[in-house]
């Protein structure tokens, strides 16, 4: 790495906090998963279920850029997006758009008719024909954006990923390109993690689900799964192999496209186009303390590739951290497994038996204090692969510039999930500093540095499977050149649904700017892009029937400027879902098979059919889906997470029921939902 900017001109600290600012760009994100920043700092991002929504700065607008069927049991929906490396660039602007997601095909589906059977879980055991219906994809494919619309008839497939489908987890997906156009994608392990104690999933017998076992993924030398994945696309969504791969085209049992494998979740990565550094966060296992007849405990990681190679998993925790073999059918450990010369000897392996060594992480840590790394603290273990700063004078010192200063020039940033917090990995993650601790960062989900040199920020929020209240789009400006902050706006009605012609009433009544400044308002209440008022108080009537994010803009006299919206429904009212049962503080404990009642009022005729429950294992701040029902009466088996303590990890049952109404006509659909979270009995 080379020698940081502020190594470089004597800068020993980082610029205090109040010298920067957090700015809110949509509040309303769905449930958010990945965002791109486009050249002109418009903003992309995605939700689980299917939507592309797009921030425009100019307007402050919020609109829906797309919205893709996907197949969304357990973890699977809508993952990833980033733009081609020569987007709006070029004689002929490249205008392709990347989404990895996963399209419903024929998977099976729960059937409201059959209230006490989920046609939509896959069988934990059985024949290969029993698991068959369930083998799917998830696909990377890439769109063109024309002018604030996704176009998805333009869709060109590059690349699909084998999966298991009707089983959690572990199938996430992050798109970066490095300085020569090449195209890195991480994928999850795709293994059910629950019945392993806490250490390696590596059940082999004969007639368990093979998604119990991670051998036949990220240990598999033949598989897309549990690896970064590198390639060159070319025309018509065509791909190349690059040189430097882990293995060359035409090896006997491997794929070419692997870059790196044996990670379990490297749900954050990122590419440092200067350096060519990748940095690849993986999630851990969830044993809290070793045990010396399975393997260490649960260990995230952090590191910086500059070749290809192999990080051990399901194997070793670290190169210096082995699992040892067990066998699931007698229930006892064999010898600890090899971390310099790893074999897959599974029968569900396709690839090489004889697996390349591992290669040790940077960072690694437990949920305890790190010996190592104790500026990382302690808590849960959700590691993020954040972006590393790349300085430009140019955006530095342009009018109402919010770039970030060259103190982070080159210095990767880490964040982590369920701490809540971002840090600054300096030499390789050998010194490590808070980046921003006065500053709020709910359930981060993904971070990138736009055009404009600011750090775009997307935060999942407290919550499982929805729109969280805290989930939000937003933007951390560097304010520290001239100590002007944007405005802080705040925007109301009188009414926020009704039949049209409907009359509203909005108001400003809140909205502040921390300097004092004399303030601009522009509204634009049907989403147009034209302003329909520059009143701090205004009036608007909606003709039509539809679904507007009326939205206030508002400019201080030095040009900053910030946008907050207040949906109207018009012609359609969104539906209240209540779970009636379960209800907050009935018993229940892990494997029971718990009934629910759905209660949904709605304007329209209540379909139950389009009633969802999802069962969501919670853990410490963060939750897997387990299962997907559907109707509004019908039962949920539980699963029992082996190698936890209920009493003293922090678990849950959470239910999550959701509702999306037909949008009768030209009338949007509309969703409501509610949650529901069961503690375990003693």
């Amino acid at each position: 790495m080379p020698v940081g900017a502020a190594q470089a001109t004597g800068i020993t600290a980082p610029p205090p906090d109040d010298q920067f600012q957090k700015v809110t760009l949509n509040d309303h994100p769905g449930e958010p998963i990945d965002l791109a920043v486009l050249p002109d700092s418009r903003v992309l991002h995605t939700t689980r279920a299917g939507v592309v929504w797009l921030h425009d700065p100019k307007t402050g607008l919020n609109t829906v850029a797309a919205e893709l069927d996907v197949y969304q049991h357990d973890e699977e929906g809508l993952q990833s997006i980033a733009l081609s490396p020569g987007f709006g660039t070029g004689a002929k602007k490249d205008d392709w758009v990347y989404l990895y997601y996963s399209p419903p095909l024929d998977t099976p589906i729960d059937d409201p008719a059959t209230p006490t059977v989920n046609e939509g879980d896959a069988p934990f055991t059985g024949t290969p024909a029993d698991f068959a219906p369930f083998k799917g994809l998830i696909r990377l494919s890439r769109f063109r954006l024309t002018g604030a619309t996704l176009d998805l008839r333009t869709e060109q497939r590059v690349l699909d990923v084998p999966v298991d489908r009707g089983i959690c987890c572990h199938v996430g997906g992050d798109i970066v390109f490095d300085a020569q156009g090449n195209l890195y994608l991480s994928t999850g392990d795709d293994t059910n993690p629950f019945s392993s104690d806490g250490y390696t999933p590596i059940d082999e017998r004969a007639d368990r689900n093979p998604a119990f076992d991670a051998q036949r993924s990220s240990g598999n030398t033949n598989d897309l799964r549990g690896k970064v994945l590198r390639i060159k696309v070319g025309a018509n969504g065509s791909y190349t192999i690059p040189r430097g791969n882990l293995f060359r085209p035409g090896t006997k049992a491997t794929r070419p496209e692997i870059y790196a494998m044996g990670l379990r979740n490297p749900f954050r990565i990122e590419l440092n186009r200067s350096t060519g550094e990748l940095y690849v966060a993986d999630y851990s296992p969830d044993a809290n303390a070793a045990n010396p007849q399975r393997g260490p405990a649960g260990h995230g990681k952090w590191t910086t590739i500059r070749k290809s190679g192999n990080y051990g998993w399901p194997y070793c925790a670290t190169a210096q951290l082995p699992y040892r073999d067990y066998d699931f059918a007698t229930g006892t450990s064999g010898a600890a497994f090899s971390c310099t010369a790893p074999v897959n000897d599974s029968p569900h392996n396709t690839g090489l038996r004889e697996l390349p060594p591992v290669s040790q992480p940077n960072v690694w840590y437990s949920y305890g204090a790190s010996q190592e790394f104790p500026k990382l603290g302690t808590g849960g273990i959700g590691p993020m692969a954040g972006p590393a700063y790349d300085y430009d004078p140019r955006a530095a010192h342009g009018r109402a510039s919010v770039a970030w200063p060259r103190y982070y020039d080159g210095v990767p940033l880490f964040y982590e999930w369920t701490r809540d917090y971002v840090k600054a990995f300096h030499q390789d993650g050998r010194r490590i500093e808070d980046v921003l601790p006065s500053i709020v960062f709910d359930n981060p989900m993904d971070l990138e540095f736009g055009p404009d040199g600011a750090l775009y920020v997307l935060e999942y929020g407290d919550g499982y499977f929805q729109e969280n209240p805290d989930a939000q789009l937003a933007r951390i400006d560097y304010i520290g050149r001239d100590g002007n902050h944007s405005p802080i706006p705040a925007a109301a009605a009188s009414v926020t649904a009704g039949l049209a012609p409907l009359t509203v009433q909005f108001t400003s009544d809140g909205t502040t700017d921390p300097d004092g400044d004399r303030l601009q308002y522009a509204w634009d209440f049907n989403a147009d892009g034209r302003v329909d008022s520059r009143r701090a108080e205004a009036s608007y009537t909606f003709k039509e029937n539809g679904l507007f994010n009326a939205t206030l803009k508002v400019t201080d006299s030095r040009g900053r400027s910030a946008a907050t919206s207040v949906r109207i429904v018009i012609g359609n009212a969104p539906p209240v879902v209540e779970l009636v049962r379960p209800a907050t503080g009935d018993p229940f404990a892990f494997g029971d098979v718990v009934e629910f009642e759905v209660r949904v009022t709605d304007d329209q005729a209540v379909d139950c059919a389009r009633v969802t429950v999802d069962y969501i294992l919670g853990h410490d701040e963060h939750g897997h889906g387990q299962s997907t029902a559907r109707g509004c009466t019908g039962s949920i088996q539980t699963t029992v997470p082996s190698g936890h303590d209920p009493g003293t990890d922090d678990l849950t049952g959470v239910f999550v029921a959701t509702y999306t109404d037909s949008g009768e006509g030209d009338l949007p659909p509309l969703t409501g939902t509610a949650r529901v979270v069961l503690d375990p009995t003693p």
